[in-house]
């Protein structure tokens, strides 16, 4: 017969399980190494834990996650104010980040936008702060760093045809080739990734 957990280490047990990559027999794992913390390591990580929530938001001009407003990025005025990298999540804009080669400014749209009735949604909020983005003259090209899925190409077009229509001077590029296909931006090497935006593709 299988003993049944305390309460709270079962409670536990059960919020890891539900992160990806953990199982029950690793969520158990896992919490029975926060068992063996001393206390004030574990009490530190709830804390941790806990800020996430409560202190964390989007960035208004970038849709990245902060702890300020704007977000550390925007106002770093080391950064090139002419170029504007599109990624569909945070994931993969900490990739192309952390690969050091990109200086520009980014904007995450949350998800990759669908086809709706009448076009891209545009009831989509994200949509609208990418058009507040780009409305003046200081952004020259955006780069749509959306990965090799098919529906990052569809979202791709929709986008290209969109930013068209608001800003006709303005230059739309896309990655170049190398990234394989169905592959999504954040588990793309660096290496991979340099080549891609050194090599992208004008789309308009």
């Amino acid at each position: 017969m299988t003993r049944k957990l305390p309460d709270a280490l079962s409670a536990v047990v059960d919020q890891l399980a539900r992160l990806p990559g953990l199982g029950p027999k690793s969520a158990l794992r896992a919490a029975m190494t926060l068992l063996r913390w001393p206390e004030g390591e574990t009490r530190r990580l709830g804390a941790a834990v806990y800020d996430l929530r409560d202190r964390l938001h989007l960035c208004p001009l970038c849709g990245a996650l902060t702890d300020v407003t704007p977000c550390a990025l925007c106002t770093d005025p080391a950064r090139s104010r002419d170029m504007l990298c599109v990624t569909a999540d945070w994931d993969s804009m900490l990739t192309i980040e952390n690969s050091g080669f990109y200086s520009g400014l980014y904007f995450i749209l949350g998800s990759l936008p669908a086809a709706t009735g009448t076009g891209i949604g545009d009831d989509g909020t994200d949509l609208r702060r990418l058009d507040e983005r780009v409305a003046g003259e200081e952004i020259k090209e955006v780069v749509l760093a959306l990965g090799a899925t098919v529906e990052a190409e569809q979202a791709e077009s929709l986008l290209c045809a969109r930013l068209r229509r608001r800003r006709p001077d303005m230059r739309v590029s896309r990655l170049a080739q190398g990234i394989n296909l169905a592959q999504e931006v954040r588990f793309v090497d660096r290496d991979t990734l340099r080549q891609s935006f050194k090599y992208r593709q004008h789309l308009a």
